[in-house]
């Protein structure tokens, strides 16, 4: 679930007799954009054939999305505060719904990236707008609870259901319709904003921090472009060294830019706190190996052993399980009697054992035997990281910084995602050229060498992923130094895409 800045909540006179219903609307919007996570892993391969993507290249359908979702997530907040969150709420849900129509009817593989981006540019601001009208439609605090309850609780089921739709509508239509679902469910939400939700009028005294988004997402495309690009033209490459100089650069200016901006996207005294920075590094980093691992599994399950997507996305239900045991079940109730670091430090292990398992693919592997085992330690691991990441971060921070800290934990989220899909899908690519340029002696036996070289690319960037998953967990054992909370957390927010 993101969250943003929403400064003060700002609740109308009583309470609004159609809550409950506008719940159901707010819900649909959530629930349409967490989908987006994991529908899309689904039809991916179907896409790439359709589109005749190359292996570089591919991995432009997630990052695009998650790139311009995390980059604008914290602008997105500061328009809703503007405009008005109910207003932004509705250009959101029908920017998304125009995407996703865009995306589906694409004939190339750049539409359908540039659709990607403008289905994370509209979630930008349909998220945060949100949240931000779930917290002025239940005022009273035991209501609150309840909503903020479910609203958390489609963040991780909305995933399991994304894997299972995606593979339905991929195997019994095609692969677009795993965005032309969106549009009835944008449709049905626009009404019910219009006839349920209730809203103030935006600040007018709010400035929003146009140089520090250009700079930001100029900065991380610049990054991800560079780690795609490197895949065909290779690290030492004049245009990639140039564009990982240039991204850095660009970051560092928006650092700059930050310590001077009349009102920042993000007030750097919030990652100067050191939980709250470690925080910040261990989710972003965690991310980085498990959106890779998503993709390559994806790929597996569909090319390598054949399976149909309605059975793949099956596949990963365990994991999507896993996550929510190890969330809810175990991280919440130990959290409060431990350190976070204690539960953080040994998922992060967990995660990366998990992830071991996956190096030891071949292409005839059994699903029970290697890839359960692996999916489930990922889950479980995975779980034990973000209840107490979220938690802590938001601990003890100013209510003015509150939704911007936050904020900050999606966004190294979605950046984290970005990153890790570009960097460990070019590694993966490379070493599989590498492995079918040094092994195909006999060209009878391409087909089986070609499919060797695809898993042991695989591997390779999984072992990738498994060092750092073992550095976040190194930076949480190091940095999150905070003691047990006394009491246990609420309204903690749950990830955007765990699975």
């Amino acid at each position: 679930m993101s969250v943003t800045r929403t400064g003060e909540p700002e609740a109308p006179a009583g309470p609004d007799p159609h809550r409950w219903w506008a719940l159901v609307v707010i819900a649909l919007a959530q629930l349409m954009v967490v989908l987006d996570a994991t529908i899309v892993n689904i039809a991916l391969p179907s896409a790439q054939r359709d589109l005749g993507m190359s292996d570089g290249n591919r991995q432009w359908v997630i990052t695009a999305y998650t790139l311009a979702f995390g980059g604008l997530l914290l602008l997105g907040g500061r328009v809703a505060d503007l405009v008005g969150r109910k207003r932004t709420f509705v250009i959101g849900l029908i920017g998304f719904a125009a995407a996703s129509g865009l995306g589906g009817a694409a004939t190339t593989s750049g539409m359908l990236f540039a659709a990607r981006a403008l289905q994370g540019a509209f979630a930008a601001l349909l998220a945060p707008s949100a949240l931000s009208l779930l917290t002025t439609t239940f005022t009273d605090p035991r209501e609150r609870g309840k909503a903020f309850g479910i609203y958390g609780a489609l963040a991780g089921s909305g995933a399991a259901i994304g894997f299972i739709v995606g593979g339905l509508l991929t195997e019994y239509l095609n692969w677009r319709w795993c965005l032309y679902v969106n549009i009835p469910i944008a449709v049905v939400a626009v009404f019910g904003a219009f006839g349920l939700l209730r809203d103030r009028p935006g600040h007018k005294d709010v400035r929003l921090d146009v140089p520090g988004a250009v700079l930001g997402c100029g900065g991380l495309v610049a990054i991800v472009y560079g780690f795609a690009e490197a895949e065909s033209r290779g690290w030492t490459d004049a245009l990639v060294l140039g564009l990982l100089t240039g991204g850095v650069a660009l970051l560092a200016v928006f650092v700059w830019w930050q310590n001077r901006a009349p009102s920042p996207l993000l007030p750097l005294h919030i990652v100067k706190d050191r939980n709250r920075a470690g925080c910040f590094l261990t989710m972003g980093l965690a991310v980085i190996g498990m959106f890779g691992v998503f993709l390559f599994m994806t790929y597996y399950l569909q090319v390598v052993l054949a399976y149909s997507p309605m059975k793949t996305g099956l596949a990963f239900l365990p994991l999507t399980v896993a996550i929510i045991i190890g969330s809810t079940q175990i991280s919440a109730r130990l959290l409060p009697r431990v350190a976070p670091r204690a539960l953080m430090v040994p998922g992060m292990v967990l995660a990366a054992c998990g992830m071991l398992v996956f190096t030891r693919l071949t292409v005839d592997s059994d699903y029970a035997g290697e890839l359960l085992p692996g999916l489930l330690l990922l889950g479980l691991g995975m779980g034990l990281t973000f209840m107490p990441v979220f938690a802590t971060a938001t601990a003890g921070v100013a209510p003015q910084d509150a939704g911007v800290t936050s904020a900050t934990v999606n966004t190294s989220q979605q950046v984290g995602g970005s990153i890790g899909t570009a960097l460990l899908n070019t590694i993966a690519t490379t070493s599989s050229t590498a492995y079918v340029a040094a092994h195909l002696r006999d060209p009878a036996q391409k087909a089986l060498v070609v499919r060797e070289g695809t898993v042991h690319g695989y591997t390779v960037a999984i072992w990738w992923a498994v060092g750092i998953m073992l550095l976040a967990g190194l930076i949480a054992g190091l940095m999150v130094t905070a003691k047990a909370p006394r009491h246990a957390p609420t309204d903690t927010a749950v990830p955007e895409s765990v699975t």
